[in-house]
């Protein structure tokens, strides 16, 4: 891990039920610097958050059980992840699933699949860290 890192320590939490997807956002986040907790849907996520306490949350759309619009909803009605960035992953790049992504809270939308480049720009973006 490279403290020199701009983005060192920051806990980003990866909610994705493609292991394919949660292991390459793993792999750019950990070269970065950062910590990373991950989650295979929303449910696992919800269990997850309050002993991680992520500073930014990366949330697939399309999950079982719980979807990436429900997840972000419950996690924006919490007083105490309220103000966490909520970033929305879809493989849609479309303006319905972008403005009800909105509608939950989330923070951005982000078009899988991504580039090291692009996960790594939006951390910084929401991070503070710019």
């Amino acid at each position: 891990m490279t403290q020199d890192s701009p983005l060192a320590g920051i806990k980003v939490m990866v909610i994705d039920d493609s292991s394919t997807i949660r292991r390459s956002a793993e792999i750019f986040l950990v070269q970065a610097g950062c910590q990373v907790i991950l989650a295979e849907d929303g449910f696992d996520a919800l269990a997850k958050i309050s002993d991680h306490v992520p500073d930014l949350i990366f949330c697939d759309i399309l999950m079982p059980r719980l979807d990436g619009y429900q997840t972000c909803a419950l996690i924006k009605k919490s007083p105490k992840f309220h103000n966490t960035p909520v970033i929305m992953l879809s493989s849609k790049d479309g303006l319905f699933d972008r403005a009800r992504g909105r509608l939950v809270g989330s923070d951005e939308y982000l078009t899988k699949p991504f580039t090291k480049d692009s996960l790594l720009k939006t951390v910084r973006a929401h991070s503070g860290r710019d």
